[in-house]
């Protein structure tokens, strides 16, 4: 057998390797900076080896550090499947659970299904942060994470499942088309107020029409309003002061109670694809497989 002296100090390189630093590392062991620091150069003293340059701005694996890492990654990997291969057999979704998702999709569509998973499973303790920017999720330590968008190519450390793609609409309240029309063609919309989802940047998002042709006519427009969230783009709408391009899935309670109206149907496109994303070493943990099927089973959309 391996003697557990030799096991010492391997998950703090290895995760000070992947946050870039012994403060990082120790938020995420939930150990102080020096204990961090100190495991590690145990670890190179009794490899005889340095595996990290140190400077005072950063640290950098050495050569002899980098091949190590990769021996000590697989050592883990292969300690948590076995791990998970257990649990499987005990049949038990327990223990803390790090999830990801886009902030309006998240809360509108991903949340009753991440409460409804947490009641089937009471011993489990999920985490769940909202964000819209791109975060690498192996470095920020999540299980899983819904994803808007193309993200291809996928790096080879993340496992990604294809759900579909939302189906992006014009609309408008029915009071503004009677005070103000209905636009006719894509080229007349310009005539009307039009709310737009600006980023952070400043920039706002295209508008997307069919062109007829099977191909798509990318448009930036003039805006009366821009947002910079959608779920303020839809009371904006609801609210009369214009017309916006949004997906269904963001609207569909507001479509079938009649309070928004899909203009120019004809002009209406597949918007971004929906992925779920997760850390492939993960992916035998049985709480990481039964939540990717829940989601899987309860998000995939045409």
């Amino acid at each position: 057998m391996i003697p557990s002296e030799r096991l010492k100090g391997i998950e703090a390189f290895v995760c000070t390797a992947d946050a870039g630093s012994f403060t990082a590392a120790g938020v995420r062991l939930n150990l102080t900076n020096s204990a961090v620091s100190k495991s590690v150069a145990r670890l190179e003293a009794r490899l005889g080896s340095r595996l990290f340059e140190r400077t005072t701005r950063r640290l950098t694996l050495t050569d002899v550090g980098a091949a190590f890492y990769e021996t000590c990654v697989r050592v883990l990997e292969d300690l948590a499947d076995a791990e998970a291969v257990l649990a499987a057999h005990r049949s038990e979704i327990v223990g803390r659970l790090k999830v990801d998702v886009p902030i309006a999709f998240g809360r509108m569509q991903a949340m009753p299904l991440l409460l409804a998973f947490a009641e089937r499973h009471p011993n489990l303790r999920p985490s769940i942060t909202f964000t819209d920017r791109k975060i690498d999720i192996v470095e920020e330590g999540i299980d899983v994470a819904i994803r808007i968008g193309a993200s291809e190519p996928w790096a080879d450390n993340l496992g990604h499942r294809y759900l579909g793609s939302e189906r992006v609409i014009i609309c408008a309240a029915p009071a503004y088309l009677a005070r103000r029309g209905t636009p006719a063609s894509a080229d007349d919309l310009a005539r009307f107020d039009c709310i737009l989802y600006g980023r952070g940047d400043g920039s706002t998002i295209k508008w997307r029409f069919a062109d007829g042709a099977g191909g798509i006519d990318e448009r930036a427009m003039d805006g009366r309003i821009v947002l910079g969230s959608a779920e303020a783009q839809v009371g904006a709408v609801k609210g009369g002061f214009g017309i916006a391009q949004l997906a269904t899935w963001l609207i569909e309670d507001e479509l079938a109670r009649g309070e928004l109206v899909e203009v120019l149907p004809e002009l209406a496109t597949a918007g971004l694809p929906l992925h779920l994303v997760w850390p492939r070493r993960r992916q035998l943990s049985p709480k990481v497989d039964a939540l990717l099927d829940a989601l899987t089973s309860g998000l995939r959309i045409a």
